[in-house]
């Protein structure tokens, strides 16, 4: 069945193709929401001379006030006013006319999708129309409307600022082939804007509430990564070089290809300058990366990695590598998601660091969620056949706790990066916890921040407090000898 697109890709991928044409949608929510501004892109996205869309207003507002609010967006051109993308205000002849006028908008509207073939045609809003018409001729007009524009090839939207007890009762829902519900929630420190596709016929939409931003670019929408993951994922037998020296021979040859590794440990342990060492092992074998940091700018970590002799500045002019710096108060898991779905879209990306999780689970502020999210987006990384190194901080003093409790079973590989005590010095200590279906060394080894990094070294013989201390320590004997 031909699909209208509405100009967004992902949000085609929502509603499984694009808007059917001769349907109506609905599109329903609180001011500020992003109806208007939606439905724009839309029109503008998909108007011709030959099939253009009609915007009729009702007692929203001007349309010299309209055009100029657009006017800031890239997607509008003013030159398609009128030849492509028609206004139509119809608020003086609502005030004087009531049911009689409806009865006009309806046969305006049939006759313009029948005869002038329009690409859209957008009502804004109708929700206004039941101040000044009765329920019953609401519902006659929108199902004569519904019925005669299904034979054309024209798409109909419907906005409104509907509440949820009118989408359970309202009789445009009934009717509607599909609900498109927008949501606006005041949340500190960043509000949170939403679409939900509550109902649509003859498609298969993805489920669940999707994040959306109003940018300087307009409506953008992010899809929800649990509505789309894989459902089977091919294992790879391959092994990825991690670059840091020492570790691969304790995970049996290197990281298995397409694992999702965590790695946990205190501030200052050496969680950063691991991942920048992995990064900088597969841009020394031409794989391109991704570097996805929370706290670290972009110049912080080229600085960083440059201490070490690690180009990444040339890396990202050359396109083998992207750091994308998301600051915590922005931080929005759909957006994140859909950035390394982009990223590895074409099957380049092999190499995906996110330092750290601790750091996107606090900021996310979702913890119900978290769970269902990180799943997803383990899957849709597998999927694409990319390794994913993952950081996760805990703390420094005291009790060893773990921040991930009942999701460390997500990840393939865990490695620990704990602090030692030798007395009066402070050393490192790596040991790998887990990995999934490979052998691996279950000693515990020190480990040290060098000039060329970080590294593994020799095995600690004599450490105890591995599972019960608050500290690593130094025995004075080696465990089982007086």
């Amino acid at each position: 069945m031909k699909r209208l697109s509405t100009g967004l890709a992902d949000l085609d991928l929502i509603l499984g193709g694009g808007l059917r044409r001769g349907s109506m949608v609905v599109v329903a929510g609180p001011p500020g929401s992003g109806k208007t501004i939606l439905a724009q892109q839309i029109c503008f996205a998909n108007a011709t001379v030959e099939h253009r869309a009609v915007y009729y207003t009702t007692l929203s507002e001007p349309h010299t006030k309209l055009i100029e609010h657009l006017s800031r967006f890239p997607f509008f051109d003013p030159e398609a006013v009128g030849s492509k993308v028609e206004y139509v205000h119809l608020g003086d002849m609502l005030r004087d006319t009531g049911e009689s006028y409806l009865e006009a908008l309806i046969g305006e509207v049939v006759r313009k999708a029948l005869d002038d073939q329009p690409a859209l045609v957008v009502i804004d809003s109708t929700r206004m129309l039941r101040d000044f018409v009765s329920d019953h001729a609401l519902r006659m007009s929108l199902y004569d409307l519904t019925s005669r524009v299904a034979h054309s090839g024209t798409v109909l939207l419907l906005l409104g600022e509907y509440t949820p007890e009118d989408m359970q009762t309202g009789v445009e829902f009934a009717l509607a082939d599909g609900i498109i519900h927008l949501t606006h929630e005041s949340r500190e420190p960043v509000d949170r804007r939403g679409l939900r596709v509550v109902k649509l016929r003859a498609a298969t939409h993805l489920n669940g509430t999707h994040a959306v931003h109003i940018t300087a670019d307009g409506f953008q929408v992010y899809p929800r990564v649990e509505s789309f993951l894989p459902e089977t994922v091919t294992p790879s037998s391959g092994r990825v070089p991690s670059g840091i020296p020492g570790l691969d021979a304790l995970m049996g040859g290197g990281i298995p290809e397409g694992d999702a590794t965590l790695v946990l440990g205190s501030c200052g342990v050496g969680k950063t300058i691991s991942s920048l060492r992995f990064v900088a092992e597969g841009l020394a074998r031409g794989e391109r990366s991704l570097h996805i940091t929370f706290q670290d700018t972009v110049d912080q970590l080229i600085y960083m990695a440059g201490t070490f002799g690690w180009d990444f500045e040339g890396a990202r002019a050359a396109d083998q590598l992207v750091i994308s710096h998301v600051p915590m108060g922005s931080l929005d898991l759909d957006v994140l998601a859909s950035v390394i779905r982009c990223q590895i879209a074409d099957g380049a990306t092999t190499r995906i660091v996110i330092d750290s999780l601790d750091a996107m689970t606090n900021a996310a502020r979702e913890t119900h969620r978290f769970p269902a999210y990180l799943r997803s987006l383990l899957g849709i990384v597998r999927d694409a056949g990319a390794s994913l190194w993952v950081t996760s901080e805990t703390t420094t003093f005291g009790p060893m706790e773990d921040p991930l409790v009942g999701l460390m079973y997500l990840f393939d590989n865990v490695i620990q990066l704990r602090y030692v005590e030798h007395r009066t010095e402070i050393g490192r200590a790596l040991n790998v916890l887990k990995m999934r279906s490979s052998r691996h060394e279950h000693s515990m080894y020190a480990c040290h921040i060098t000039d060329d990094g970080f590294a593994v070294g020799d095995k600690l013989e004599r450490i105890t407090g591995m599972l019960g201390w608050s500290v690593l320590r130094d025995c004075p004997t080696a465990p089982g000898r007086d």
